[in-house]
């Protein structure tokens, strides 16, 4: 009897014990890393998820704005875990904050000065890995930014028989990228150098962590991207393709065309994970350029990091936006000319890629100019005459556009600018109310004069707040127009500039604008169609936005600057879907301009009698027009492009009904729109698609 008491004494001593050391603390060195180290001896059992190993971190620190640091926690065999990074926004301190795997809330949840227990955002239980814990662990605190101080006041390791066990991910329907940095930091700039590797087996096979790194194998730099995404706990990165001696080298990633520059973007605020490739295909599928991406499921030095969106970085070249290269010798005649891409933006303060606007923002004469930047040629590749030209090139635009005479049809502003694509631009900034449209990564070309020559908007970009996500300047509200914006918040340091409202006081512009707008209607902005990609993307992402939101627990939580908050993810894109239909039947209400003279779009369209259908589509050489009524006589069969230009136009004659019209190989494979005109009366407008 006593020997049973006595063995139920040991194991209840066994299953409560535990041990805590104390490491050594000290100031934070500002925008610096700074290492702290803490020495552990006498465990006497290895560290393992089962019955022994680390249990608790707790932190007490000052610092004057938290979303700042970056703490990772190094045990004595060389494993670094992120306890959390981005956190706490500009609030200040840790005061007596553990981190326990255990925890009901996350740090990401809490709140500064984060007093008591949380779940760390990396995975702390991966230092449970059949190792020693005796020797030396380290503390480090990186502080990303300038000007913000702080202390490590104290910090201790508890080790017990409650140890933290961790996520094991295996498997995805996604591809997989895998990067490590060796130790290294990443930070804003410049890129350090890491190894990435691709787990892509093929669309609808499985992808293993433990399958080879088959769709690339190699060297990258790696860096932060991004402006208020940065203060995010999951970051965005930049990454370059390297080779052993960090040159840039092409490479061809999940079947986009090769290139060395990509992006892995977030979404942190867009639970819904969709906006910016819902936007990029939009604006694609109305004609242009837009970057193409793929979602993955990113491994970040060993830890699960979650749903990451790898696409294209806007830059020139075949694949990508194609204008005219420039290099630094042409600086004279058509040489000159282009190809440049720019962007309005928030200002980086480097005089030799930017200027600012000699014209006040819309609406808001005291308001600060916008800043224009040349993000290509390089700062450190464009020369002062090229810096002249493209400078005097928009300032004669803005000037143009700003007086009297901007309708001139010799010297107005269309002189300068290419009317379709700021058109365009327009309805797809007003199609998702994106609160930074207009003002901030707005990016617009010129090609060299022999080229066009124009201004032309796009490519589109960075869309994780539209769509009614975020909750200030009525960025939630689906009615208003967007380029507005400075007439609701005035006092935004960033105003959009006065284009967009000069030129819609231009008759002619209101009323392409709608005609444009009916033209897209039948193929682009309609929600049968959005939400048939956005129910397939919700598909698609099903499976790792539950991992994604288990590692980042945001749903039903409040992240800057969402207005809605759903308690589920189904909710954030049923939600998103919701905002897009009352969006378009605003838009297709309050849309100015007059539809007649518009092209095959107009009045009579809105009431047509012509009813038809279009068999087989997609076609490849023939299709068939059968008209609904017994119609006779000629019939004017339009076929457009989605930029709205006729490229085929015929008349026949109707036959039992229908007609056959044989295109050979006239159209290249795409999305076209066809109309068709009997006795001056006008069709709807069907599509029709070329396989």
């Amino acid at each position: 009897m006593k020997f049973n008491i006595l063995i139920g004494f040991l194991l209840a001593v066994n299953i409560s014990f535990s041990q805590t050391f104390s490491g050594n603390a000290g100031p934070i060195a500002d925008n610096s890393e700074s290492s702290y180290t803490l020495n552990v001896n006498g465990l006497t059992n290895l560290l393992d998820t089962n019955n022994f190993g680390l249990e608790t971190i707790c932190l007490n620190l000052t610092h004057t704005y938290l979303a700042d640091l970056e703490v990772r926690l190094v045990s004595p065999s060389g494993v670094s875990i992120l306890l959390f990074a981005g956190i706490g926004g500009g609030d200040d301190n840790l005061e007596n904050t553990c981190l326990n795997v255990d925890a009901s809330q996350a740090i990401t949840e809490g709140f500064a000065p984060f007093t008591g227990t949380f779940r760390p955002s990396g995975q702390m239980g991966l230092f449970n890995n059949q190792q020693t814990g005796n020797g030396v662990w380290t503390l480090k605190i990186n502080d990303t930014a300038g000007q913000d101080f702080g202390d490590l006041v104290s910090w201790s390791l508890t080790f017990g028989n409650n140890p933290a066990s961790y996520f094991v991910f295996t498997s995805s329907n996604l591809p997989i990228v895998v990067i490590n940095t060796n130790g290294q930091n990443i930070q804003d700039d410049p890129k350090i150098s890491a190894d990435m590797g691709i787990i892509f087996n093929g669309e609808g096979i499985r992808n293993y962590t433990t399958d080879p790194k088959n769709n690339y194998n190699g060297k990258i730099g790696i860096e932060y991207r991004g402006s208020s995404s940065q203060m995010f706990p999951k970051k965005p990165f930049g990454i370059e393709l390297w080779d052993l001696n960090n040159n840039s080298i092409d490479s061809s990633i999940l079947n986009m065309p090769k290139d060395n520059d990509w992006i892995l973007g977030v979404a942190y605020s867009d639970k819904s994970l969709m906006r910016n490739s819902l936007t990029f295909r939009t604006w694609e599928k109305m004609g242009y350029y837009a970057p193409r991406g793929e979602n993955v499921e990113l491994i970040l030095n060993g830890e699960y990091w979650g749903v990451y969106y790898l696409c294209e970085k806007i830059k020139r070249g075949n694949d990508r936006l194609d204008i005219a290269k420039l290099d630094p010798i042409e600086i004279t005649g058509d040489d000159v000319t282009g190809g440049y891409i720019l962007k309005i933006d928030k200002g980086t303060g480097s005089a030799a890629s930017e200027w600012q606007s000699n014209f006040p923002p819309a609406n808001n004469p005291d308001g600060i100019a916008p800043t224009i930047m040349i993000d290509y040629p390089s700062t450190d590749a464009i020369v002062p005459q090229q810096f002249n030209y493209i400078k005097n090139y928009v300032d004669s635009f803005e000037t143009a556009l700003a007086t009297i005479d901007f309708l001139d049809t010799v010297n107005g502003y269309r002189h300068f600018a290419d009317e379709a694509s700021f058109i365009d631009y327009l309805l797809i900034s007003e199609m998702n109310k994106n609160v930074d449209g207009y003002r901030i990564s707005t990016f617009f070309s010129k090609d060299k004069t022999s080229k066009g020559g124009k201004l032309k908007m796009g490519p589109v970009w960075d869309y994780d707040l539209a769509y009614g996500n975020a909750n200030y300047c009525e960025a939630w509200d689906h009615t208003g127009f967007s380029f507005d914006f400075n007439t609701v918040c005035g006092d935004d340091t960033w105003q959009i500039p006065f284009w967009w409202n000069r030129m819609m006081e231009d008759t002619l512009f209101q009323n392409n604008l709608r005609c444009r707008w009916e033209n897209l209607k039948p193929i682009v902005f309609d929600t049968t169609i959005i939400n048939q990609y956005l129910d397939s993307m919700a598909t698609r992402l099903n499976e790792s936005q539950i991992r994604n939101y288990n590692q980042w627990p945001i749903i039903g939580t409040y992240v800057w600057p969402n207005y809605f908050i759903g308690n589920s993810y189904q909710a954030e894109v049923d939600t998103l879907k919701w905002w897009i239909k009352q969006r378009f039947e605003w838009l297709d209400a309050n849309i100015p301009g007059n539809l007649i003279g518009c092209g095959f779009t107009n009045v009579n369209e809105l009431n047509s009698q012509i009813n038809f259908d279009i068999y087989p589509n997609p076609f490849q050489n023939q299709f068939t027009v059968q008209f609904n009524e017994n119609l006779k006589g000629l019939a004017k069969i339009s076929i457009f492009n989605l930029i709205g230009e006729e490229i085929y136009v015929n008349e026949s004659s109707i036959i039992d009904g229908k007609i056959a019209i044989e295109l050979q190989a006239e159209l290249t494979k795409g999305v076209y729109l066809v109309a068709i005109e009997i006795n001056g009366q006008k069709s709807k407008v069907h599509k029709l698609i070329k396989d």
